[in-house]
């Protein structure tokens, strides 16, 4: 399963990838905007972490994943406990195993 993340604090992207690794996932984080912000590519989960992105951000992902089938949660908390409640969420949802 692949997991794009945007927001969240830049000092926790580690934390970030190593949880997502727990959960079989390929992860790209943006924790602020960059020029690769233009292809985040087609990822099955995206993750607003909405209190630390700019509208333009939020904007500028959400049209490029406008019409496609990608499941987008947003969280206005950026810890690493609310992306453990959104991975658990989507996995049983998907019916995927979390275990490595």
């Amino acid at each position: 399963m692949s997991v794009v993340i945007v927001g969240g604090n830049e000092c926790m992207v580690r934390q970030y990838k190593e949880l997502c690794r727990e959960y079989k996932c390929k992860v790209k984080i943006y924790p602020k905007m960059a020029g690769s912000l233009k292809n985040i590519g087609l990822p099955d989960l995206l993750v607003l972490f909405t209190s630390t992105v700019s509208h333009k951000m939020i904007r500028s992902v959400l049209e490029q994943t406008k019409g496609k089938p990608v499941r987008t949660v947003r969280s206005h908390t950026s810890s690493i406990n609310a992306l453990r409640v959104i991975l658990e969420d989507h996995m049983a949802e998907s019916g995927e195993d979390r275990h490595v």
